[in-house]
């Protein structure tokens, strides 16, 4: 009733967990059966180790969180040798994020990977990233970029290839039909939005960076907005991210138009979040008689 059939390939269920948010899923053997979810994706990597942004890079806000981690990593040659290993071990769909800050970047660190061998179903490509202070987000703005960073990366693997697109653009929908032009298998949306937190009492950014990324349940509509914008716009599958914790948040991202979900913030208050979301969709199903929850997609019904 959960399966989820997308290019050609099976996910026992829509769930996945988003990049960041999990580790490289070595990190939570103890805490969860990553093997029970849809699939992982992993945090960003990157062309060379990055330390990421000086602290504070994370504070809590009403109803979500605001990050500045800078994407640190421990760079694609560590990834491959350290974390690949294990990630190949693993009885579920994995996904590899990779960031970079030129088109170069981003096709030698996807070529690195692939000379491995890897045994991953794709990579989700970071064009969207709001904390950091230079390169990824220019390509996640620009159509034009965007379609030919997505072509000279197809051209470099047959695994899937997904995009990551931000919802900080005049239209996202234009941004989505790039990324299809250049070879795209599929959407993810969205990234954080750029927002901004003050302390009263030092007077300062809460954020080293002062600015940084928005997560949590209160970008959902925002979120849930722009994966519908996106359904419409392009015929390619959409993995719907943003503020998603419970069974009815996955259900309103599929009636909305996505064919899978990623959990991000709420791994940080409970790993094991996704495992109880799948319990809660297995038990919405029975009671409601549904045989497949993807034929829900996109159903929405207007006034």
């Amino acid at each position: 009733m959960l399966t989820v059939n997308v290019c050609d390939l099976s996910f026992s269920s829509p769930v996945l967990t988003a990049s960041g948010t999990f580790g490289y899923g070595d990190e939570v053997v103890d805490l969860v059966d990553v093997n029970l979810l849809g699939g992982i994706v992993t945090k960003s990597v990157t062309l060379r180790p990055r330390e990421g942004n000086p602290p504070p890079r994370i504070c809590e806000t009403p109803s979500g969180m605001l990050n500045s981690i800078g994407l640190a990593n421990v760079g694609v040659d560590k990834f491959c040798h350290e974390k690949l290993p294990n990630l190949n071990k693993l009885k579920t769909h994995v996904i590899v994020n990779v960031a970079g800050y030129a088109i170069e970047d981003y096709v030698e660190t996807l070529e690195r990977i692939e000379l491995h061998n890897p045994q991953i179903t794709g990579y989700e490509i970071n064009v969207s990233c709001p904390n950091v202070k230079q390169g990824g987000m220019q390509f996640g703005v620009d159509p034009h970029l965007t379609e030919k960073l997505t072509h000279e990366l197809r051209k470099k693997t047959k695994k899937l290839l997904i995009l990551k697109l931000s919802p900080n653009v005049t239209k996202i929908e234009d941004i989505a039909k790039a990324a299809v032009n250049g070879g795209a298998d599929l959407i993810s949306a969205i990234n954080t939005i750029v927002g901004m937190g003050v302390d009263i009492r030092s007077r300062r950014p809460t954020l080293n960076t002062v600015f940084g990324g928005l997560s949590g349940p209160a970008i959902k509509p925002i979120a849930l907005a722009n994966v519908h914008k996106i359904f419409k716009s392009v015929e390619i599958p959409i993995i719907g991210i943003g503020g998603i914790s419970s069974a009815k948040d996955v259900i309103e991202f599929i009636l909305a138009g996505a064919d899978l979900v990623q959990i991000g913030t709420s791994n940080f208050l409970n790993p094991a979040v996704g495992i109880h979301i799948i319990s809660e969709l297995k038990a919405y199903c029975k009671k409601e008689n549904i045989t497949s929850l993807h034929g829900a997609k996109g159903t929405l019904e207007y006034y």
